[in-house]
C-alpha cells in the first residue's frame, strides 16, 4: 500500500517513474525460457500496473549474482527482442559484472551485455556495477565508458553477426567464474584528485578493446 501511495504521489507531481526488477534464473523460475517469460511479463506489468515510463531489467543467475552470464544474457536479449518488436515501451538493463575494476575480465564481461542490450533494441543501458555491487568501492568510469563505446560500435551489425562475436567473447571469461579477480578499489586504479584512471588501468582497457577486437568488433581506444 505505501508503494502504491508513493506512485500515486510520483504520478500527480508528473515525475518520470523507472520501475526496476530483476527476475532470477535458476529459482523458483526455472530455466532460460521460463525466466525469459516471466521477464516480459514483469516488464508488462511494470507499465499497465504501475504507470512507469521506463522499466529497467536485470536477469540475475542465482549462482553467479551477476548480469553477464551466457544464461541471463540469453534472458534479456529474447526478453527484449520479444517487446521492441511489439511494442514501444522504454526499455533498460543493469550492469553486474563478476570481476572487479582494472581486470580484463570485468570489461569483457561489460562489453558481452552491452553487445547483447544494444542488438536486443534496448534504449536505455544502466552500469555497471563490478563485483556484483556489493563490494564497497570497486566502480569506476572506465567500465561504464567500455559500456557505452561497445553499445556504440554494436549498431549497424545484423543478428548473425553478433551471436558469433559474443559466442567468442563470452567463451574467454565464463570459464573463470570460479575464480574471477576481485581487480582494485577506485582508489587504487584512479588518480583521484584528477578523477582519470591510471595508466595500469588504460593498458587494461587497450588490451580489453584488442580482444574484442579479436572476436570480430572493432571499438576505438580509451
Amino acid at each position: 500500500m505505501s508503494s502504491l501511495n508513493m506512485l500515486s504521489g510520483w504520478v500527480a507531481n508528473g515525475d518520470t517513474i523507472m520501475m526496476e526488477q530483476m527476475p532470477m534464473l535458476g529459482a523458483y523460475l526455472g530455466s532460460v525460457e521460463e525466466t525469459a517469460i516471466s521477464d516480459v511479463a514483469a516488464t508488462l506489468a511494470s507499465f499497465a500496473l504501475f504507470n512507469c515510463d521506463i522499466h529497467l531489467d536485470g536477469p540475475i543467475h542465482i549462482r553467479w549474482g551477476t548480469t553477464t552470464t551466457r544464461e541471463t544474457l540469453k534472458v534479456a536479449a529474447h526478453a527484449c527482442a520479444a517487446l521492441d518488436k511489439n511494442t514501444d515501451l522504454l526499455l533498460g538493463n543493469q550492469y553486474y559484472t563478476l570481476a572487479g575494476p582494472c581486470t580484463e575480465m570485468c570489461l569483457l564481461e561489460t562489453a558481452a551485455q552491452a553487445i547483447t542490450d544494444t542488438a536486443s533494441g534496448r534504449e536505455l543501458i544502466s552500469g555497471v556495477a563490478s563485483s556484483k555491487g556489493v563490494t564497497q568501492d570497486r566502480t569506476t568510469g572506465v567500465e561504464s565508458r567500455i559500456m557505452g563505446e561497445v553499445a556504440n560500435a554494436t549498431t549497424g551489425y545484423s543478428i548473425q553477426e553478433v551471436n558469433k562475436i559474443l559466442n567468442s567473447l563470452v567463451g574467454l571469461y565464463e570459464r573463470d567464474f570460479i575464480h574471477a579477480p576481485a581487480g582494485k578499489r577506485f582508489q587504487e586504479c584512479y588518480n583521484v584528485k584528477e578523477i582519470l584512471p591510471t595508466a595500469e588501468y588504460i593498458n587494461i582497457y587497450d588490451k580489453a578493446i584488442s580482444t574484442i577486437g579479436r572476436c570480430g568488433l572493432d571499438v576505438g581506444p580509451l
